[in-house]
């Protein structure tokens, strides 16, 4: 199992930061899986896909993904980092795209986790890495049951008068194939969205509602430092 390197050794940063960093990130750096890693050529910036073994024996439904930024001051050898746990790896790509780091620089290791069972799960990873600054995320819950692998997250759409402006994207594991399918459902209410991932994972749920067609044109790529999905929290 590949480890994790934040190639720290010659930094340091004011206290706060080091304990923050400490706490928030280094505390289980040998259970950390780097599933995806970028570093500009300066060497400044660096920019990782992490799944974090030991989140399943915390808080239930945590979220498994952590994304981590990590920026170096070569000069004053110090550095500072962001860092957001996130339920799914298209996320955390998200979260580390729209704070600089290339699309086509975070892609995921083929032989770590799962690989998708279908066109349309790669499709809707692929935009969910892409557009993820378009949602806001209210509430996600992952259960690693070998029997029921499941991720359910609900999000909120930031623009105004976007169609199915709450949406759940539900994430199922097939154990026995070790395969992973991704599907994607639109609701015109917060209660829905929340009943369905509810109903999902007491397994009484009913298909995903179809996600209503946007009638205006695309809407242009965003730059690099546009807002990424919030933290977890029932917050829709």
């Amino acid at each position: 199992m590949p480890e994790v390197d934040f190639e720290l050794e010659e930094f340091d940063a004011d206290e706060q930061i080091c304990l923050e960093f400490y706490r928030q990130v280094a505390v289980h750096e040998d259970m950390l899986v780097p599933l995806a890693g970028h570093h500009t050529a300066d060497s400044v910036h660096s920019f990782y896909v992490l799944y974090d073994r030991t989140a399943t024996y915390g808080h239930p439904g945590a979220p498994q993904y952590l994304a981590v930024h990590l920026r170096r001051d070569h000069e004053k050898r110090t550095f500072s980092f962001e860092q957001a746990p996130l339920p799914l790896p298209a996320m955390a790509q998200s979260w580390l795209i729209h704070r600089g780091c290339p699309p086509d620089a975070i892609d995921l290791d083929p032989e770590l986790g799962p690989p998708p069972a279908d066109e349309a799960t790669r499709a809707l990873e692929r935009r969910l890495a892409a557009d993820g600054d378009h949602y806001a995320m209210g509430y996600s819950y992952t259960r690693d049951d070998p029997d029921d692998w499941v991720t359910v997250v609900a999000l909120r759409a930031i623009e105004e008068g976007a169609p199915s402006p709450y949406r759940v994207v539900v994430e199922e594991v097939d154990t026995e194939a070790w395969t992973h399918t991704l599907r994607e459902g639109g609701f015109a209410t917060v209660g829905q969205a929340l009943k369905w991932c509810d109903d999902r994972l007491s397994g009484t749920a009913g298909p995903l509602s179809v996600v209503r067609p946007n009638a205006s044109p695309p809407r242009p790529a965003l730059p690099s430092r546009a807002p990424a999905p919030r933290p977890p929290g029932r917050s829709l």
